[in-house]
């Protein structure tokens, strides 16, 4: 089989041989990779890549350019193509991919497309060229078009409309984020309209993309995590004591601000507990460059360390990289994610996977990778009718207590059930223990790497055979 992989970034193991920086995130898509490369011989698999590059990667020269080569992964040979897009506007549609990434279909000639993805406009224009659409195949991940309604949780209204001179210069105030979110969502909606396929993982995933195409078969496939975190055990006795890690926190929908507000409540019970985030330092204010660059999310971040006594307590770590990620979660107390919405957060999956203790708001499709009771504690985050799903089947609904949880309301209640659920977690020591003990067993089922990738075979047997 010929499979062309549409990814959103060009993979680590063909930047490295390439000469490119190459950034961290979705991180699953290099343990399925190196799991299809090193078994090449056997599932008859030729496989290729495509992504963005831009101009200054000095692979391409102009925009109308592709770029192709082919490097050695695991021992096999993986194709690559890269293709221009400007990936600091992805609310923006060029049409100029549809010529550029039908070039890479006439090149390589396809049987199955597989985009991993839907937040980036090339999605949809590959949706839109590949003329076989029921070889084509999506991988869900995020879902823009939802996220859009949990940008502004809880946000003050001051902070919602408030421009800081960084947000004024890049268009990119609060605001504009959201609205950028809605014209990707727009676009993926597309996307998965066009799609004979999708593979998902969480019910909250499912429910979206039969909502959006009834008539795509959808397969349920789990992902496969970076390779160092299949090996490793987190110990208590190794741990600094009351620290919490938390993977993300640099836009509003990763939730920073509920946790800086559940932060006193954990203080007084712990005055020592520490809060580390990884990313960069959207409160810096040091030097004049950083106060000219701070946004107004940050802005606010920054006030409610300085309002809740916070200072010396929240630490930005910078960008991580797998390896750094995995010490910082042997080294932390408790994973925390406090999310306004997420489909299944693969750090979240990473922490369970050490089996450390987890936190995490109940929101999207978590529920789905993540029991409550069993695997750690799961508290009620932001959730609505319009942005969360129910496990039961049906839409989440608006209940009194929610309606009435709008801004700082809402912004309390948020914070003092995640608090809550912090001290529980801390209180008992020994049901701590079964949770990670039950998380690193569910962790192990649900990113399998040998089950994800036969998975993944039988996901492409089955679409071709359906298709013959």
């Amino acid at each position: 089989m010929r499979i062309l992989w549409l990814c959103n970034f060009m993979p680590p193991a063909a930047a490295r041989q390439l000469g490119q920086a190459y950034t961290n995130k979705e991180g699953w898509i290099s343990g399925l990779l190196g799991m299809v490369m090193k078994k090449q011989r056997e599932n008859a698999v030729l496989l290729a890549t495509a992504f963005p590059v831009s101009l200054e990667s000095g692979l391409i020269r102009k925009r109308e350019e592709i770029f192709q080569d082919a490097v050695t992964v695991e021992k096999g040979t993986l194709y690559c193509y890269g293709f221009y897009e400007d990936s600091f506007r992805p609310e923006k549609y060029d049409e100029g991919l549809e010529e550029r990434l039908g070039k890479i279909i006439r090149d390589f000639k396809p049987d199955i497309v597989h985009c991993f993805g839907t937040e980036y406009p090339h999605t949809l224009a590959m949706c839109r060229v590949f003329p076989k659409k029921k070889r084509l195949l999506i991988g869900i991940q995020g879902l823009c078009a939802v996220y859009a309604n949990a940008y502004l949780a809880h946000l003050p209204r001051s902070v919602v409309g408030s421009v800081t001179l960084r947000d004024f210069l890049k268009r990119d105030s609060i605001t504009r984020q959201q609205r950028k979110f809605i014209q990707r969502g727009r676009m993926e909606k597309e996307a998965v309209k066009l799609a004979g396929n999708v593979t998902g993982r969480t019910a909250w995933d499912r429910h979206y993309s039969s909502e959006w195409n009834p008539n795509a078969v959808y397969y349920s496939m789990n992902e496969t995590l970076r390779e160092n975190f299949y090996e490793g055990s987190w110990k208590e006795e190794f741990c600094i004591p009351h620290s919490i890690f938390l993977s993300q926190g640099d836009y509003p929908i990763k939730g920073l601000h509920y946790m800086l507000r559940a932060l006193p409540f954990i203080k007084r019970k712990y005055p020592d507990v520490k809060v580390f985030v990884a990313g960069n330092n959207l409160t810096a204010y040091g030097t004049l460059k950083e106060r000219l660059k701070i946004s107004s999310y940050g802005k606010y971040l920054r006030s409610l360390i300085r309002q809740e006594g916070l200072d010396g307590q929240v630490e930005f770590l910078g960008k991580l990289n797998a390896e750094e990620m995995k010490e910082r979660y042997l080294s932390s107390h408790l994973f925390v994610c406090c999310s306004t919405i997420e489909n299944s957060p693969n750090s979240l999956g990473e922490a369970m996977l050490l089996g450390m203790p987890c936190v995490s708001a109940d929101v999207g499709g978590i529920p789905s990778i993540f029991r409550n009771g069993e695997d750690g504690i799961l508290y009620r985050g932001f959730r609505t009718s319009c942005n969360s799903f129910d496990r039961t089947g049906g839409e989440g609904t608006e209940d009194s207590e929610e309606v009435a949880d709008k801004g700082e309301k809402g912004l309390s209640a948020v914070s003092r059930r995640l608090a809550e659920a912090v001290l529980e977690i801390w209180a008992d020591r020994e049901k701590a223990v079964q949770y990670c003990s039950s998380a690193r067993e569910h962790a192990a089922k649900t990113h399998d790497r040998e089950k994800n990738y036969r998975r993944l075979l039988d996901i492409y047997t089955n679409i071709m055979e359906g298709t013959l």
